[in-house]
C-alpha cells in the first residue's frame, strides 16, 4: 500500500509544481528600462514648460541699473568717474576698431568648432535658429530704447547712448557661446564672457558710452540669448516640425551699423 501511494504522491506533487510554473509563465512581464536619459526630441511637447526667471535675475538687475543711471545723480557721478579713469586718463587718445570686431568671435568660434568636430549643443539648423532669434531680440530692444532714451554720448556726437548696441551684440553672443558649449567646457563661456567685457571697456576707453550704458547692454544681450533658447522649441514644434532648413536669419555689422542678413535656398 505504501509503495503504491509514493509514486502516486510523487506525480501529484510534479504536476502541482509544474501547473504553478506554466501560471506564473503566464503573467504579464514589464521590460527594463533604460538606465541612461533618452535623446532630447524637439518635436515631442513637453508637458510643463515653466519660465526660467532665476535665470533672469541677474541680467535684469544690469538693465535697471542702467535705467537708473540716466537719472539718479549718485550713478550719474559714477559715470563721470569711470569716465575719468578710463577715457581721461589713457596715455593715448587714438581709438581702437577691435570693438567692432570682438562680438563676432563668439558666433566664428562655435561654427568653427562644430566644423572641427567638437559638437555643440544644438546642430546646424537650431543654432543658426537660436541665433538669428537672439539677434532679432536684442536687435529690436536696443533700437527702441535707443529712440525713446536721448542720452547724449560722453564725446556728444549723438544721442543714441543708452544702451550700448556693441555691448549688447558681445554679451549676446558670448552666452550664445556658452549655452552651445557648457557641458562641453565651461572656459569656452568663460573666455566668450572676456571678450564681451573687453569690448564693453573698449566702448567707454573710445569715449563713445557711459558705464551704464556699457552694464544695461550687457543685461539686455544676456537677456536676449537666454529668451531666445527658451522660446526656440515652441516655435520649432508649431512652425518647423522637423523640415529641412530653407532660410537662415544672421545678425551683421558693416561701417559702424548692425543689421541682419537673410538667405533663403529655393
Amino acid at each position: 500500500m505504501k509503495k503504491t501511494l509514493a509514486p502516486l504522491f510523487l506525480i501529484s506533487f510534479f504536476l502541482s509544481a509544474h501547473t504553478g510554473f506554466c501560471q506564473y509563465s503566464e503573467l504579464p512581464t514589464t521590460p527594463a528600462r533604460d538606465s541612461l536619459p533618452p535623446k532630447i526630441d524637439w518635436n515631442t511637447p513637453a508637458v510643463k514648460r515653466t519660465f526660467p526667471y532665476k535665470s533672469f535675475i541677474v541680467p535684469a538687475a544690469m538693465v535697471a541699473y542702467g535705467v537708473f543711471s540716466l537719472q539718479n545723480n549718485g550713478l550719474s557721478a559714477v559715470n563721470d568717474k569711470v569716465k575719468e579713469e578710463v577715457y581721461m586718463e589713457r596715455s593715448s587718445k587714438k581709438t581702437t576698431p577691435i570693438d567692432n570686431i570682438l562680438p563676432f568671435i563668439p558666433v566664428a568660434a562655435v561654427y568653427g568648432l562644430n566644423a572641427m568636430g567638437i559638437q555643440g549643443k544644438n546642430n546646424f539648423r537650431d543654432r543658426t535658429m537660436i541665433l538669428g532669434l537672439s539677434g532679432l531680440i536684442m536687435g529690436g530692444t536696443v533700437f527702441v530704447v535707443k529712440s525713446f532714451s536721448g542720452e547724449t554720448r560722453p564725446d556728444g556726437s549723438d544721442q543714441y547712448s543708452f544702451p550700448s548696441g556693441h555691448t549688447a551684440a558681445a554679451f549676446a553672443t558670448a552666452e550664445f557661446m556658452r549655452q552651445e558649449y557648457k557641458d562641453v567646457s565651461p572656459w569656452y563661456g568663460v573666455g566668450a564672457y572676456a571678450m564681451a567685457a573687453a569690448t564693453g571697456y573698449l566702448r567707454m576707453y573710445n569715449n563713445k558710452h557711459w558705464a551704464g550704458d556699457v552694464v544695461a547692454g550687457a543685461g539686455i544681450g544676456i537677456m536676449s540669448t537666454r529668451l531666445a533658447y527658451w522660446i526656440y522649441p515652441v516655435i520649432k514644434r508649431s512652425l518647423f516640425k522637423d523640415k529641412p532648413m530653407n532660410t537662415v536669419v544672421m545678425p551683421t555689422y558693416q561701417n559702424g551699423s548692425f543689421g541682419f542678413g537673410l538667405v533663403h535656398r529655393f
